[in-house]
């Protein structure tokens, strides 16, 4: 009797499945001192809150229309209406949804009884849930299945839904995956097993530094949480990043104008005008030495010249896009030439800087303008019918708010934009820095891609309601109705090379996307698909051999024969692009300094407007 009284208290008999060892590592040892550092963690998420809070009594009422909160209940309140709006349906979503619940409730049972329990196939595989107790421990495991056939579930639901319009069905799925990837237990201090152990092995310090790195981020963003991506103390522009030597060399209200120091004692005689989004800076091209696109270009023999965007503030309000032409890439195109006595150039625009470059380039047909000789495009979109999740923000209702959200400040704010591009991988760039930062109270490692991510800009008014409106509402530039400076200019037009690169992973330019905008063009493209993103599908130096890159000549026929069709080459597209402009003109002249005898220097590389932070 006292054998099998002992075997029954063990656990063995009863829960043959179930290791009481295994729950030792979550059972508080130190009580008081849990007590005293959740207290200390509650004082910080109160000054967290009071920041919150100060902001909103400070500033004006915000428009109701203009929360996404809003948009989001309505869009989702049109899928819930259909599923509710007909019992039948209501009832085989439910019992969907439960039949699921039963099976994992079976397979707990299973495993607490010391059966071998195998894992669901149709789970997604997810990093989120690497950690071994997410299989190993039975409750963390019931809710990981929980959550993830919930979420299923959901998608599921929104995709089913029949009377949705296209675009509604594309913001209800996109703010599904929002809310689950906000619900998953690994955001929450109980139900993550990590970050349980952690209280319990700390006392719950990890959270009093977390929660104080939590009011920190939120007095940082004036009330609004600024989610640190890495350590900002250990990056600063002219000391570590952008380091390539050159001068300022001319600016206008909108722009420095930089050119760089040669490397070489003879360069190309085309110059090459580097075109760069005004979202975040022109500094991802010279990140580091070992990883700058511009120094690398200077060490192959180009004279180098880069547009360094002015940080917008209220005087840029009427900015608009022929203004970001004139006052920008034709200004620089001028200097190019007074620096060098060289008319013709070789350009290359990145991302929404390539979309400036496209239509400033049918633009110059309308005006007979012929110094951009070749243009190179970087996870540029011309078409943007296929534009991805960014569109999810573009409507004629959530556009209306942007723009009188902006007549009052005269620009749309940076954090508004990184956040929309922070929201299209929530599960990679905000929820893992919420868990690490603020429940385990961890600084993120030092990555100079994600400070220059972090050092986002203001958008002017009138500059960003035009691109909003005429690129992702209405898609003009891509059915030749696009108007500039009372020219209606078709893409048709432009007959100069182009060298078209698109990235494999894109959430920002999807490689269908900027293939798609390839046939628009009059003259030969050359279409070229690099791996990994939008970043570092660009951002490859070839001494790293990292991802690789495709080519097939024209963009011919569907992107997918296209890539079946196409050769795969290990390594950087950095030298295939180099051999494809010197192939169009290889002519070497002797070394320029910068500005020439035309032009003195301003200041010394990068300049000034790349140092004002938001």
């Amino acid at each position: 009797m006292t054998d099998k009284r002992e075997e029954k208290q063990s656990g063995e008999q009863t829960f043959p499945g179930f290791d009481p060892q295994s729950v030792e590592a979550y059972m508080v040892k130190d009580p008081a001192a849990l007590a005293v550092n959740l207290a200390r963690a509650l004082e910080h998420v109160g000054q967290a809150a009071s920041q919150w809070l100060d902001a909103r009594e400070a500033g004006e009422p915000t428009d109701p229309s203009a929360d996404p909160v809003t948009d989001m209940v309505k869009t989702l309140s049109e899928v819930a209406q259909y599923w509710v709006s007909d019992p039948k349906r209501t009832l085989e979503a439910q019992s969907l949804l439960f039949s699921s619940y039963m099976a994992i409730w079976t397979r707990t049972l299973s495993k607490f009884a010391g059966q071998e329990v195998a894992e669901p196939e149709n789970l997604p595989q997810d990093k989120r849930f690497a950690h071994e107790e997410w299989i190993k421990n039975p409750f963390f495991a019931f809710l990981r299945q929980v959550y993830q056939v919930t979420a299923s579930w959901a998608e599921k639901l929104v995709a089913e839904a029949e009377g949705l319009d296209e675009h509604t069905r594309h913001k209800a799925a996109f703010y599904i995956r929002q809310m689950t990837a906000a619900l998953s237990p690994a955001n929450f201090a109980l139900t993550n097993p990590e970050v349980y152990r952690e209280t319990v092995a700390s006392s719950g310090a990890n959270l009093v530094q977390g929660m104080r790195m939590l009011a920190e981020d939120m007095a940082a963003g004036g009330g609004e949480l600024r989610l640190r991506h890495t350590d900002h103390t250990k990056f600063k522009i002219g000391e570590n990043l952008a380091l390539t030597p050159g001068k300022v060399i001319a600016q206008s209200d909108l722009c420095e104008v930089i050119q760089y120091d040669p490397s070489t004692e003879t360069v190309l005689k085309r110059p090459l005008l580097i075109v760069p989004p005004w979202i975040n800076k022109f500094y991802i091209l010279d990140l580091t030495p070992q990883k700058s696109f511009i120094k690398w270009c200077v060490e192959q023999g180009h004279t180098v010249f880069v547009i360094s965007w002015v940080n917008p503030d209220i005087r840029h309000a009427a900015k608009d896009w022929e203004a970001y032409i004139e006052e920008g890439v034709d200004f620089a195109l001028e200097t190019v030439e007074k620096a060098t006595g060289e008319e013709k150039v070789n350009a290359i625009g990145y991302c929404v800087g390539g979309t400036l470059l496209a239509a400033t380039l049918a633009l110059h047909v309308r005006r007979k303008n012929s110094r951009i000789a070749s243009a190179t495009f970087l996870t540029t979109q011309v078409d943007f019918t296929l534009a991805g999740d960014l569109k999810v923000f573009v409507d004629e209702e959530q556009l209306t708010a942007i723009e009188k959200q902006m007549h009052k400040t005269g620009y749309l704010s940076g954090s508004k934009m990184a956040t929309a591009f922070n929201m299209l991988r929530a599960s990679e760039l905000i929820w893992p820095y919420v868990v690490n930062n603020y429940l385990m109270g961890k600084e993120p490692m030092p990555f100079d891609l994600l400070y220059w991510n972090a050092d986002s800009t203001r958008m002017a008014a009138a500059n960003h309601a035009f691109y909003l409106r005429n690129c992702y509402l209405d898609n003009t530039l891509s059915k030749g109705e696009m108007k500039l400076a009372g020219e209606v200019i078709s893409l048709k037009d432009v007959k100069i090379p182009i060298y078209n690169l698109a990235t494999r992973e894109d959430h920002i330019a999807p490689p269908r996307s900027v293939f798609k905008g390839s046939s628009l063009f009059g003259g030969r493209v050359e279409f070229v698909l690099s791996g990994s993103g939008h970043i570092a599908g660009v951002v490859n130096p070839p001494e790293k051999q990292k991802y690789q890159y495709w080519t097939n000549g024209k963009p011919i026929g569907g992107f997918d024969d296209w890539v079946k069709k196409a050769r795969e080459t290990k390594g950087s597209w950095w030298p295939h692009w180099h051999a494809w402009i010197e192939k169009r003109n290889g002519v070497r002249v002797a070394a320029r300094k910068p500005g020439g005898d035309a032009l003195n220097a301003i200041a010394d590389a990068p300049g000034t407007f790349v140092l004002e932070r938001v």
